[in-house]
């Protein structure tokens, strides 16, 4: 986006000094990233963007390992990523950029955590690109028996590449709409489910709480079972970032992502751990059909005409939403990369829209180039994808509280009056989230799936910080970007 501010506070010793070039948001012809997104677009995109796929289906895994339990394994995991969402909030309003945390973390820690930090998350985004698009051609040749799988990813990835080259609008209507049909459809399942405990639902008792004390009560796998409960929760959470990155292009940034960060507490404790809730208080933790959908195990459960199917629909339609929503975020973190100097330079070219299409096409390249991976080599090359990025989200989550703890202590004393969204009691609940991050990362040491996944996210951001560190040594020193 253009500079809407310039600090002219005198600069911290040992950093870069301010940028010559353009200012961050700004392509080489001086073309700037558009202001088109609204605050109904920003509010939604914020509101639908802790409703993904993860939740409908993934949670079951999460319920069959540690039972009731997992009320309180998303609780812990949610309270984390409020946390996470704070402190992102808070740099982001100060200074909205549309690199978001990678901006943050270069002016922070230098261009090297920059670097790192924006294309270990790039990287995450097309690898999730690829897996939504083969998990929504799945459900559709599910229901059209006779057409390939190959032919509906490639519509996908046509259909949101050329959203998000059209322009902004586009891609904040897509939201938007996505975004009410899950608010809907999880609003509708909490009320449903509400009703049906209170025993007030036509054609059903209320269970009490049988299933949440009985068959072994409700730590019936103990602490091993919370642990896989939690780590399993914690990936629920991935891409509540995006909404930090579309801010820089809204109407008004700084109001926009304050209010969306504002109402994030009431949003996860509602949709995960509300939810959570519901299923294990109305069906046994232990019912197979927790397993492949829970969601739909409980719509049957309450006698739901045609349950399997209306959760595939809600399903199709949250990985089209994350589809969307991931071509969006990594074309905007590789067009604020390659426009620090960070990336190859052709990246860097706005349409007259204000739309960064290079980076569009290349981020919607390497996804479908991902998808073919997974087509052909599923068990061996996509896997070895899937476990680079396994524990990508936590190092994102890291650089987030370690450049708000740096951050913090600059904007009190520099600029106070941009701490519009500020950080709980700090500096202590940065320094709980920080020990929150390490603590979930010495619990994936534990469980194999999770220690392999671990070990080589490890390897990618050893190689890509390294590659930043040299990066930052053999080039003059330039500045962190303009505010804006």
């Amino acid at each position: 986006m253009t500079r809407t501010e310039t600090s002219d506070a005198p600069h911290p010793p040992g950093e870069p000094a301010a940028r010559s070039g353009p200012p961050e948001g700004t392509g080489p012809s001086g073309g700037a990233l558009a202001h088109g997104l609204k605050q109904r677009h920003l509010s939604m995109i914020a509101l639908g963007g802790v409703i993904g796929a993860g939740l409908f289906v993934g949670s079951g895994a999460g319920i069959a390992a540690a039972g009731p339990a997992i009320v309180l394994a998303y609780a812990a995991s949610g309270a984390l990523v409020m946390l996470v969402m704070r402190m992102l909030g808070e740099m982001s309003a100060a200074r909205p950029a549309s690199g978001s945390f990678s901006v943050h973390a270069e002016r922070a820690l230098g261009p090297w955590a920059g670097f790192t930090a924006g294309w270990i998350y790039w990287t995450l985004l097309c690898v999730a690109i690829a897996t939504e698009a083969t998990a929504a051609a799945k459900i559709m040749t599910g229901w059209l028996p006779g057409t390939e799988q190959w032919m509906w990813v490639a519509l996908f990835m046509l259909v949101f590449c050329a959203t998000n080259l059209a322009q902004v609008r586009n891609f904040g209507e897509y939201e938007f709409w996505f975004a009410a049909v899950k608010v809907l459809a999880i609003s509708a399942f909490l009320v449903l489910g509400g009703l049906a405990i209170a025993g007030l639902l036509p054609g059903t008792d209320s269970p009490g709480a049988g299933n949440l004390t009985g068959d072994g009560g409700f730590f019936p796998t103990g602490t091993e079972g919370l642990i896989v409960g939690l780590l399993a929760s914690v990936f629920a959470f991935g891409g509540l970032e995006t909404v930090t990155i579309a801010a820089a292009e809204s109407e008004k940034p700084v109001s926009g992502v304050a209010k969306a960060v504002r109402t994030a507490v009431w949003r996860i404790a509602l949709f995960y751990v509300g939810s959570m809730l519901v299923i294990v208080t109305l069906i046994p933790w232990q019912d197979e059909s927790v397993l492949s959908g829970p969601y739909a195990a409980v719509l049957d459960h309450l006698g739901i005409p045609a349950a399997a199917q209306i959760m595939n629909v809600v399903v199709l339609i949250a990985l089209l939403s994350a589809m969307n929503a991931n071509i969006y975020g990594a074309s905007r973190m590789s067009y604020s990369l390659v426009e620090r100097g960070e990336g190859p330079a052709f990246l860097n070219r706005v349409s007259a829209q204000g739309v960064p299409r290079y980076a569009v096409v290349a981020s919607s390249l390497f996804g479908f180039v991902a998808v073919l991976l997974n087509f052909f080599w599923e068990k061996t090359v996509f896997q070895w994808l899937l476990n680079m990025v396994g524990a990508a989200t936590l190092v994102v989550w890291g650089f987030i509280a370690v450049s708000q703890f740096r951050t913090r202590r600059r904007l009190e004393r520099e600029a106070p009056e941009k701490l519009v969204v500020r950080m709980w009691l700090f500096p202590g609940l940065t320094i709980v989230a920080l020990a929150g991050i390490a603590a979930i990362l010495l619990l994936m040491l534990r469980e194999g799936d999770t220690r392999t996944q671990l070990a080589f996210t490890a390897g990618l951001t050893v190689v890509l910080a390294a590659a930043g560190y040299l990066r930052q040594r053999r080039r003059p020193q330039t500045p962190a970007p303009a505010d804006g």
